[in-house]
């Protein structure tokens, strides 16, 4: 059943080519983006060396963490803590998380919001979140207790399989440590190249994704690929990459991302064959440029790389998983799991991909209902949950979800022994 999923996706295609002709244009043209590096068909987003250049001086200077810090899963926050636009120890509010990751990388604000409030809700107490494991005791207003387990406790519901750098959770036992052998793979993708002409753009680290997913395939029989942590965030772990490391410059206003800056925002030292991982050691390296302003990667910059990476490789567009064994991966039928609102012909119409990863996000149980709570603090904090997450979802215009049939991911191991978050199997 490995394959099943590619006829899936012929399917989809086919049915959008012969049903929405003008989709086929637009796709024509998404595929023609990605192939050409990533570069939008728009005016150039400029440079403007003042306003991009991001100071890592004083104040701002690499810190590395210290004995009850957080480092986690995303190295560009390891990076934003350990040169304090983020807090230190690696906990943060929701506003210091959208200031940050807006300042440093150019994240618009409509991403940043939506991603630094699930991160609270989903990984934190409804206020904060830490960027690695639990921060310790939390008591938020309305005397609702928990154990937030921050990000790297938040496998199928933040952090997910199928990392560029970080193993699968089952099969390496830890999702925050950065495995060397899948560093060097990505690293090969510019074998020979010399730094200065290297660049790890959207083509190279797509093709890279596609490898990662069949490895995963290939390897772990709990491989679990879920509608938020599978299709919505997972391809943020590559996009992100370019996207947000790549060094602008007047000369690359869309970013060069070379060997040495993507070592540097990876922790990693040494040379070629030689290299050393340094766990929550990653920095923003000198002379670095983030996104021009006014060119902010926004919900809708981020929807069309996804829908551009779902029309090279089909397989990233429906959740599924290994069903105990290697090479058994089937897919969800989308239908079924969403009450009919979305299906697989109808999930890259508009916003429809992003509005179901975000909404299938929202319907899990907040993160604070893993310490011991009555059911009259879980229903509050339910819905304070739901009125952080709501107005977000509202902005996007999806249609209306209901409810996800989780029923449907039974015949997942990789769910169903992770079924709220996960520090381990």
């Amino acid at each position: 059943m490995k394959y099943s999923y590619l006829a899936l996706g012929a399917a989809v295609f086919a049915g959008h080519a012969a049903a929405f002709p003008a989709l086929a244009e637009e796709y024509a043209k998404l595929a023609t983006r990605i192939a050409s590096g990533g570069k939008r068909q728009a005016a150039s987003p400029g440079f403007n060396a003042a306003a991009q250049r991001i100071d890592v001086s004083g104040t701002h200077a690499f810190v590395p963490p210290g004995s009850g810090d957080q480092r986690g899963p995303c190295p560009g926050l390891n990076a934003l803590a350990n040169h304090n636009y983020l807090p230190h120890n690696g906990v943060g509010t929701i506003q210091q998380f959208i200031q940050a990751t807006n300042r440093v990388y150019g994240m618009g604000l409509d991403l940043a919001t939506f991603l630094a409030t699930f991160g609270a809700v989903m990984a934190g107490d409804l206020v904060s979140w830490s960027i690695g494991g639990p921060p310790g005791s939390s008591a938020i207003p309305g005397g609702v207790l928990g154990q937030p387990q921050g990000i790297s406790g938040s496998h199928n519901k933040y952090e997910t399989d199928g990392s560029p750098t970080r193993g699968d959770l089952y099969q390496y036992g830890n999702n925050f440590l950065v495995q060397l052998p899948q560093f060097e793979e990505m690293y090969n993708l510019q074998a020979g190249v010399p730094n200065d002409q290297s660049n790890y753009d959207l083509p190279l680290l797509t093709e890279f994704r596609s490898s990662r997913f069949e490895q995963s395939i290939d390897n772990n029989p709990y491989f679990f690929y879920g509608p938020f942590s599978g299709v919505g965030v997972q391809p943020a772990a590559y996009t992100f990459i370019f996207r947000f490391m790549g060094n602008k410059s007047a000369e690359r206003p869309e970013g060069q991302l070379t060997k040495e800056v993507l070592k540097s925002f990876f922790a990693i030292s040494g040379t070629e064959g030689n290299f050393t991982y340094t766990a929550g050691h990653e920095r923003i390296p000198e002379n670095w440029y983030k996104r021009a302003p006014g060119d902010e990667y926004t919900i809708p910059f981020y929807q069309s790389d996804l829908n551009a990476a779902a029309l090279r490789h089909p397989k990233f567009l429906i959740p599924g998983g290994n069903t105990g064994e290697t090479n058994t991966y089937t897919p969800v039928d989308i239908a079924n799991l969403t009450g009919g609102v979305y299906n697989a012909q109808n999930l890259l119409q508009g916003n429809n991909l992003a509005c179901f990863a975000f909404q299938a996000g929202a319907q899990a149980t907040p993160d604070i209902l893993k310490g011991p709570v009555n059911a009259a603090q879980a229903a509050a904090a339910r819905a304070r949950a739901n009125a952080l997450l709501a107005p977000l979802l509202d902005r996007l215009g999806c249609p209306r979800l209901q409810d996800i049939d989780e029923s449907q991911f039974e015949k997942y191991p990789g769910y169903e022994n992770c079924p709220d978050g996960c520090s381990r199997y």
